[in-house]
């Protein structure tokens, strides 16, 4: 019986970068698994759009979010786009984080750009308004802290969400933490990337991109997804999964 494709599903942004970032990044998911179909959706801006990518399609289908916390895309259009595909059987996967794979990237990324021990951070994401959501940013920040030996890590936002980058930069700084760098968490570059990159006094990391660690990841939130395909009766609820 075939393997159902794993549908990766990004954002879109207006940044030709996020586009060539998401092919590369499946480059590497087909590398790992050869005979698996790996096919891109976008949930706006960019071809192909998810429902297109959708469309297309024949049997069965994994949703794997490009993205990094449990907010609305994830909660509501992923799932919308799963029922507006009724010729299919699909499952929608858990958000890239939190997870240890996502934070061996992160601090990877780090590392790339001079980040040294004893150095805080300021783990800058794009925001929402889900309480979930802001819980997902914590709890990476808390398994980032424990990877870099404790040092503080505080997320912050570019968006819907307090504090921002630069208000977390003077929260580190009036703790006594003269060594501060930002750590991207975004999937792609863009605008918000950009934007929370600015407010580092020194260092920032670059977004996570096609971080190999990232392709296991996918895989990963593929598999686990796909055995709720095995039980018709149970529906895969990713906004329950945090790990």
């Amino acid at each position: 019986m075939p393997q159902p494709s794993l549908v990766a599903v990004a954002h879109g942004s207006r940044d030709p970068r996020a586009l060539h970032t998401a092919h590369a990044l499946l480059d590497r998911v087909r590398e790992l698994r050869p005979r698996l179909d790996v096919r891109l959706g976008h949930i706006e801006l960019n071809a192909p759009l998810l429902d297109d990518t959708l469309e297309a399609l024949r049997g069965e289908a994994v949703l794997v979010p490009l993205l990094l916390g449990r907010g609305y895309h994830v909660k509501r259009d992923l799932p919308s786009a799963a029922a507006r595909a009724r010729h299919l059987r699909v499952a929608v996967a858990a958000p890239l984080g939190p997870h240890p794979l996502l934070v061996e990237a992160l601090r990877d990324r780090l590392e790339e750009a001079g980040w040294t021990p004893g150095t805080a951070v300021v783990l800058a994401g794009a925001g929402s308004r889900d309480p979930q959501s802001a819980a997902d940013a914590r709890r990476t920040a808390a398994l980032l802290s424990e990877r870099l030996d404790g040092v503080p890590v505080l997320p912050a936002y570019a968006s819907s969400a307090a504090p921002t980058a630069p208000e977390a930069v003077r929260a580190l700084a009036a703790r006594g933490h003269h060594r501060i760098a930002v750590a991207s968490y975004f999937a792609a570059p863009g605008r918000f990337a950009a934007q929370t990159a600015a407010a580092a006094p020194a260092l920032a990391a670059a977004p996570l991109g096609d971080h190999p660690a990232l392709a296991r990841l996918v895989l990963h939130r593929y598999d686990t997804a796909t055995r709720s395909l095995a039980r018709p009766r149970t529906v895969f609820r990713p906004e329950l999964v945090t790990a």
